[in-house]
């Protein structure tokens, strides 16, 4: 591997799962301003590749690639082939993740399966993979998203809190473990962030008879204002650069950063 440091961020090579929207494209747009490459992960290859396109438009660095991150040899392939193309891993965004909105009354078994498959395995095989490129290179740093529902609860989303909860807890024992080896870890914990998962997303489902325009109307008699994802980004870039370990931004709290 070459220059066996972090680079952060320009020079850089990152892989976001789920990067062809969201959260996750809002990451590699700013990355890629910032003078990283970007690899965008996503079973919408063909929204990732425009994507991809924009931002060599805009004079970055960045490539799509399809990939459903519950397949651990899919996952051990791309990482691989990245890491054979430039020599190095800087940032893997476990990024990926689908929302089941509804009471556990109305869930499935299906429901329960398919949303640890995603939003807990896909995590799981995401830093298997990346943990032990970043320990033969000495440097790396591994980023989960998580959500305000892994830090605390509520009803309607019982399996997404869930998984949340998990990420939580593999994030900060990880990070206790790589520490020791100079492999950085942190998770983010966004909570009202504008991204199609609010309004289920495309991989994602809404159990209860609640329309995307009902919800908004619910939002706007709570005064919840989601945050646009760029901004979210460029918050949440500033305080991976300061090795921090947490960022979430609440409703409650505003764009605060935990330690």
């Amino acid at each position: 591997m070459s220059d066996k440091a972090l680079r952060v961020y320009t020079g850089s090579t990152s892989i976001i799962t789920g990067g062809a929207s969201g959260i996750g494209r809002a990451l590699g747009e700013e990355i890629a301003r910032r003078g990283g490459y970007v690899v965008l992960a996503d079973l919408q290859i063909k929204l990732a590749e425009e994507v991809a396109q924009e931002i060599h438009s805009n004079g970055g660095k960045a490539d799509a690639y399809e990939l459903d991150v519950t397949d651990f040899s899919a996952v051990d392939n791309l990482l691989r082939k990245i890491v054979e193309q430039t020599g190095r891993l800087d940032f893997m965004f476990n990024n990926a993740g689908i929302s089941i909105y509804g009471d556990a009354s109305l869930h499935r078994i299906e429901d329960w399966i398919r949303i640890i498959n995603v939003n807990l395995l896909g995590v799981v095989n995401g830093v298997q993979v990346a943990y032990q490129i970043m320990l033969r290179q000495k440097f790396g740093h591994i980023i989960n998203t998580a959500s305000m529902a892994g830090l605390v609860v509520g009803s309607g989303s019982p399996s997404y809190t869930t998984t949340k909860h998990a990420i939580i807890g593999l994030s900060k024992t990880l990070r206790a473990e790589a520490k020791l080896s100079g492999v950085r870890v942190s998770v983010l914990c966004p909570s009202f962030v504008r991204t199609p998962i609010l309004e289920g997303g495309k991989y994602g489902k809404i159990l209860m008879s609640v329309t995307p325009e009902k919800q908004r109307e619910i939002w706007e008699k709570l005064k919840i204002q989601p945050m646009n994802a760029n901004t979210y980004a460029v918050k949440a870039l500033s305080a991976i650069e300061k090795k921090q370990g947490y960022y979430h931004n609440s409703i409650l709290v505003e764009n605060n950063l935990v330690d």
